[in-house]
């Protein structure tokens, strides 16, 4: 990612990246090690996104958002807000009534936290993402105060009762996030 938005030109196309994660937490520019309760083996990454301390494990599905935000006369409150609008409306596609808090990114069902967002900003381009949980183990967030909120609970589509896969949760996701993001070409990577 890094290497990607440092090599940009001012013609280079936007890319999203879908993958998962190994067992991992990662520490933002803004986190803080109290937030850290017991991360067991889990490997811990400083990385230079926004935001606290989050898990990312097999699972989950996360999107890497590598978006010349500048060319699109775009600031960071217009993206974080259709980063969240895609997962909202995709999950009322699949009858999930969610919610975005203030000062609080990412989306939330029933006061959980479902997905989340961290992105960093460099010369008008986004690199990092977003996360949503579909079918992991989300005992290791228990290690941890998720993005910095002591006592916030955290779900997945597994658990409201979504039975589809991380692939088919990826291919229903993208033209809700290509809707958001107003465009409907892009290149993926694996």
């Amino acid at each position: 990612m890094q290497r990607f938005t440092k090599n940009r030109c001012a013609d280079t196309f936007d890319e999203l990246w879908f993958l998962q994660h190994s067992p991992v937490y990662t520490l933002g520019q803004a986190a803080k090690r109290e937030h850290l309760l017991n991360t067991g083996k889990i490997p811990i990454l400083l990385i230079n996104r926004g935001g606290q301390v989050t898990y990312h494990g097999p699972g989950q599905l996360i999107v890497y958002i590598l978006m010349d935000i500048k060319r699109r006369h775009w600031g960071v409150k217009k993206l974080v807000h259709a980063l969240e609008q895609a997962i909202i409306d995709y999950l009322a596609s699949q009858h999930l009534k969610a919610t975005r808090r203030e000062k609080a990114p990412g989306v939330y069902v029933d006061n959980c936290k479902i997905a989340a967002l961290g992105l960093k900003i460099q010369r008008g381009c986004t690199y990092h993402g977003l996360s949503l949980n579909v079918d992991m183990d989300l005992k290791p967030f228990y290690g941890i105060n998720p993005c910095g909120y002591a006592g916030l609970k955290v779900t997945q589509l597994r658990d409201l009762g979504n039975n589809n896969d991380i692939e088919q949760v990826q291919t229903q996701f993208l033209p809700y996030l290509l809707d958001t993001l107003n465009t409907h070409e892009y290149v993926s990577s694996p």
